[in-house]
C-alpha cells in the first residue's frame, strides 16, 4: 500500500516550482497551512528529508532532487491518464483500426495521420497496407473500422475518393525498350513481369497479369518499384508511388500498341458509419481532403 498521495507530491513539486510554501499556495489556490502540512506528512511517511529552509526560501534536498524528478513523470502520467479518460467519455476512441491499398499516395496518408494525431493525440491507430482484395476480407471480418480499396466490399456503401492510374514501365536499359517499336502482347509474354500479390488470405485476384513465362510475384508495391529500378522485369505501377522514379528517368513508360495505362477507382468505406467514432470519422474526411488535393496538384 502507498504511504504517500499523487497530491502530496503535487504540492511538493509546487513548492519547488514556485520558489517556497507561500509563494507555492497563491499559485494552485492552497491554504499555506495545508501545503505546509502536506510536504512535511510526506517527508515523515517517506523518513526522508526532501527539503530544507535557507534563509526564507526552501531548497531541495540531494534525495529531494532525485525523487522531484520521479515525482514529475508520475504527475504527468496522472493528469495524462485523466486527459484520456476525459476524451473516452467525450466518446473518442481508444483505438482506431484502418486498411489502405498500397496504391493510395503515401505522402497523403503521411498528412492526414499528421493531422489526426494533432487532433485525437490519444487514440491508437492500427494501420495494415493491403493490395487488391485483402482490405476488403478484413472488412468483412470486422478487422477495420475503415477501409480505402478498389472496391465497394458488398453490403457496404462506399464514396470515391480518387482514380489511380497505372503505367506499364521498365527501367530504361530494359531489353524492351531496345525493340525500338510498338509492343505487343507476344513482346511482353517473353519477358519477366513483377506481380504484387493479393493480400487477401481467402480467395485472391491476380490483376494485370498477362501470363509472363517468368512471373515473379512480391507482397509489396515498395518491392516491385525496387526490383523494375533494377531493371529486373517490366510492370503496371501506380503512377502516385512513381512520379520520382519517371521525372528523374529512372524509369521509363513502356511504349505498348493498347492498354499501356490503365486507371483504377479507390473508395472510402465505413464499417458502421453510424456506429464510427470521431476520431474514424475525422480520419476519414482527411484522406478525402489529401486524396483530393493530390488530384488538384496533378
Amino acid at each position: 500500500m502507498s504511504r504517500s498521495t499523487l497530491e502530496q507530491w503535487r504540492m511538493f513539486r509546487a513548492v519547488v516550482e514556485h520558489g517556497g510554501f507561500a509563494q507555492a499556495a497563491e499559485a494552485i489556490h492552497k491554504s499555506q497551512s495545508s501545503i505546509n502540512h502536506a510536504v512535511h506528512k510526506l517527508q515523515d511517511q517517506l523518513d526522508l528529508k526532501l527539503l530544507e529552509v535557507v534563509g526564507r526560501k526552501a531548497q531541495l534536498t540531494a534525495a529531494g532532487e532525485l525523487m522531484l524528478r520521479r515525482a514529475g513523470q508520475l504527475i504527468d502520467q496522472a493528469e495524462q491518464l485523466e486527459t484520456i479518460a476525459e476524451s473516452l467519455a467525450q466518446g473518442e476512441e481508444a483505438q482506431l483500426r484502418v486498411a489502405i491499398d498500397e496504391v493510395y499516395p503515401q505522402h497523403c496518408l503521411a498528412e492526414a495521420l499528421e493531422q489526426l494525431s494533432t487532433e485525437f493525440p490519444y487514440t491508437r491507430v492500427e494501420l495494415v497496407e493491403t493490395v487488391l482484395s485483402g482490405g476488403a476480407e478484413r472488412l468483412f471480418k470486422g478487422d477495420v473500422d475503415l477501409l480505402v480499396a478498389g472496391d465497394v466490399p458488398q453490403g457496404f456503401l462506399g464514396e470515391a475518393l480518387m482514380d489511380v492510374e497505372f503505367i506499364a514501365v521498365a527501367h530504361p536499359a530494359h531489353a524492351l525498350h531496345s525493340l525500338g517499336r510498338t509492343l505487343n502482347l507476344q513482346d511482353l509474354a517473353a519477358e519477366r513481369q513483377i506481380v504484387v500479390r493479393d493480400s487477401a488470405t481467402g480467395r485472391r485476384i491476380d490483376s494485370g497479369w498477362l501470363g509472363a513465362e517468368q512471373r515473379w510475384t512480391v507482397s509489396h508495391v515498395a518491392t516491385s518499384i525496387t526490383m523494375i529500378s533494377r531493371g529486373m522485369g517490366f510492370a503496371w505501377l501506380p503512377i502516385t508511388r512513381i512520379r520520382d522514379e519517371l521525372t528523374e528517368g529512372r524509369l521509363r513508360e513502356l511504349a505498348l500498341e493498347r492498354g499501356s495505362r490503365r486507371q483504377v477507382s479507390l473508395f472510402l468505406t465505413y464499417a458502421d458509419s453510424d456506429k464510427a467514432g470521431p476520431a474514424t470519422c475525422r480520419l476519414g474526411e482527411l484522406l478525402i481532403e489529401q486524396a483530393r488535393s493530390d488530384l488538384s496538384f496533378d
